[in-house]
């Protein structure tokens, strides 16, 4: 598109950013370089004409998550994404970021912590939620391409963190919730959708 600018040295250097801190990490089932996830949700968020304050939230969103699991401050996060890649967009990612503890101070369960991105979802920005959604989209493709490609699905569904049914209500749940606050966009529709192939898939497998 004539004027569009090609290179955008923020999302350059949120790739980056994500890149060192990933570095060792991999994902579950085929277990690809962790990486691929901000970078195909930063695909994500430009196919849908996100601007780049969006686009840079959501490279940094899994980092700001390692970073929350492992009990950085905010002070931390100011220091070490806020002062980085600036205010809005640490604050973009913290609206829907898991946390490990509550407004109240108590330790979350992972059903808790999820339950709580959920409530959040009502007071988060239209960015935010481009965000979670995106997020979702990729890892539920994934996980779809996966038991796709594989004659074992019972494998890839064993290697899930929280198992199977609670991975499935997740994404409903979430898709679900995306609509019920007035989110409505394609990238919700293709959430639905792959949300509905999972569950094709999964009828009749074993839990593993």
């Amino acid at each position: 598109m004539p004027g569009r600018r090609g290179y955008s040295d923020p999302i350059n250097h949120a790739l980056a950013f994500a890149a060192k801190h990933h570095d060792q990490q991999v994902r579950r089932a085929h277990r690809p370089p962790y990486f691929t996830q901000p970078a195909n949700v930063a695909i994500i968020l430009t196919r849908f004409g996100c601007d780049e304050t969006t686009v840079v939230a959501g490279i940094l969103h899994e980092v700001v998550a390692d970073y929350m699991r492992e009990g950085y401050s905010r002070d931390l996060l100011v220091s070490r994404v806020g002062e980085k890649f600036g205010a809005a967009v640490l604050e973009t990612i913290l609206m829907t970021v898991e946390r490990r503890v509550s407004a109240a101070g108590m330790e979350m369960s992972p059903e808790e912590r999820r339950t709580d991105v959920l409530e959040r979802l009502q007071g988060a920005s239209a960015p935010a939620r481009w965000i979670c959604a995106a997020n979702a989209v990729h890892t539920a493709s994934t996980l779809l391409a996966d038991l796709r490609r594989t004659l074992e699905p019972s494998g890839v569904w064993s290697r899930l963190a929280s198992g199977r049914e609670a991975t499935l209500s997740w994404y409903r749940r979430l898709h679900e919730r995306l609509r019920a606050v007035g989110f409505e966009s394609d990238l919700v529709t293709e959430l639905g959708d792959v949300v509905s192939e999972l569950e094709s898939q999964a009828v009749g497998a074993p839990t593993g």
